[in-house]
């Protein structure tokens, strides 16, 4: 008899719905606690304490209906096996404009576009609720209507534009790859990130955003003189026009061994009165790049990633896995969407680990901040942030040792003060 692969999968995705809306009901009655916790008072006015409240019970009003909707779909797009529907749909859409649905690059482009009409028609009302009421009712939403609409037909012409050459490539891989098909897999998915964060920030992004050198003045003296003590590469230092779409606020780096860059948004610079608190929170990023969090995180992903590979070329031929779920052939790209269904329950765990991995990170990166002299600065850079972004105050344990790749602000500036008694 074989094994029941759609029945598992949809049963473990229903018990991660249960399993969750538990954590998130414990998250939502943190959340309607009256009270701020006792090591924010005196440091998040009440003011704050009171928006950051009714932001957060407004989103968590919204990921309640959000992933019963979600649940429900996509349980039921599995359970009476739409995909294959959808693949022999696509299919004979591809005969009738005249090309050969044989062709199982062309079938699976088909395929791929279909499900992103569906995604974008089924996404689309609660992206509009989200930006449009949601932010909107709590003051962070700058888009209008016509950026909202152009920043997504730009989305959907890029994925038309790079998505096609990247999955003609994935699927001749798998055709011709051999005993070596998960290497080859992992090296060119290497390759692609690789390409990706290059031609990201300098071709994508400006489509989107933009950047512009931060002024000279002060904080950018600051800043270089931070990046030179460290010795980091810093090539160019930016101000991103986040403010156009929200205010919400932030900063990043990225780029390749000797040629970084530094990122701020407009909204960090003009919510931070102090330039020492954004110095700050650079110093915490800079902290990231001089503990090599960022390799071990790129390293760890490229490692779960062979693995992955590894796994699918172990069941890409299984007749059973693709008739469980409907399949009477077996498409490469139908395979993998399969095998990540199968591999739920793993990448659970997977994402665990890696939270608990990046929430130490975390408490090292201020640690490193900390010892370079920042600390008044950095608790007062991370108090702004929480209170101008309207973070959650209050955080359930479970729900945040389970969620959270950042540590809450409570436990944050616990370390800072327990890294302060051990300096003294």
């Amino acid at each position: 008899m074989a094994f029941p692969y759609m029945e598992a999968v949809v049963g473990f995705m229903v018990f991660m719905y249960i399993f969750e809306t538990y954590l998130d009901l414990r998250q939502h009655s943190a959340h309607k606690l009256p009270s701020l916790p006792k090591s924010l008072e005196g440091v998040i006015s009440q003011e704050k304490f009171e928006k950051s409240r009714a932001y957060s019970l407004d989103k968590s009003r919204f990921h309640f209906v959000h992933s019963f909707v979600t649940i429900v779909t996509d349980s039921t797009i599995l359970y009476f096996k739409v995909l294959p529907w959808l693949w022999k749909k696509s299919g004979d859409f591809v005969t009738l404009t005249g090309l050969d649905a044989e062709n199982e690059i062309l079938h699976t482009l088909g395929f791929l576009a279909g499900l992103m009409i569906w995604s974008q028609i089924t996404d689309l009302p609660f992206s509009l609720y989200k930006t449009f009421v949601i932010e909107a009712r709590h003051g962070f939403n700058k888009q209008t209507p016509w950026l909202f609409f152009r920043d997504m037909i730009k989305g959907i012409f890029l994925s038309i534009i790079i998505g096609p050459p990247i999955v003609a490539a994935i699927i001749v891989i798998v055709q011709k790859g051999g005993p070596y098909l998960a290497i080859y897999l992992w090296a060119f998915m290497f390759v692609l990130s690789l390409v990706m964060l290059t031609i990201y920030p300098i071709i994508i992004a400006p489509l989107f955003n933009k950047f512009t050198p931060l002024p000279d003045g002060p904080l950018r003296e600051k800043i270089e003189k931070l990046a030179s003590s460290l010795k980091f590469p810093l090539k160019k230092l930016f101000v991103v026009d986040g403010s156009t779409r929200s205010s919400h606020s932030n900063a990043y780096m990225y780029g390749f061994f000797k040629n970084k860059r530094i990122v701020l948004y407009d909204t960090l610079v003009q919510q931070c009165k102090d330039d020492e608190e954004i110095v700050a929170v650079i110093a915490h990023e800079l902290g990231h790049w001089k503990l090599n969090h960022t390799v071990f995180t790129f390293i760890a992903m490229q490692i779960l990633t062979l693995l992955q590979f590894g796994g699918y070329t172990i069941v890409r031929n299984s007749t059973d896995l693709f008739q469980s779920f409907g399949f009477d052939s077996q498409p490469v790209l139908i395979g993998l969407i399969l095998f990540q269904h199968t591999v739920i329950p793993v990448q659970q765990l997977v994402s665990f680990g890696m939270n608990l991995v990046s929430r130490s990170f975390e408490f090292q990166a201020d640690a490193f901040a900390n010892k370079l002299g920042y600390s008044s600065s950095l608790r007062a850079g991370l108090v702004r942030l929480q209170e101008e972004n309207l973070s959650s105050m209050n955080t359930d344990p479970w729900y945040s040792a389970y969620h959270y790749s950042h540590p809450p602000l409570v436990e944050r500036l616990a370390a800072l003060d327990l890294s302060d008694k051990k300096s003294d």
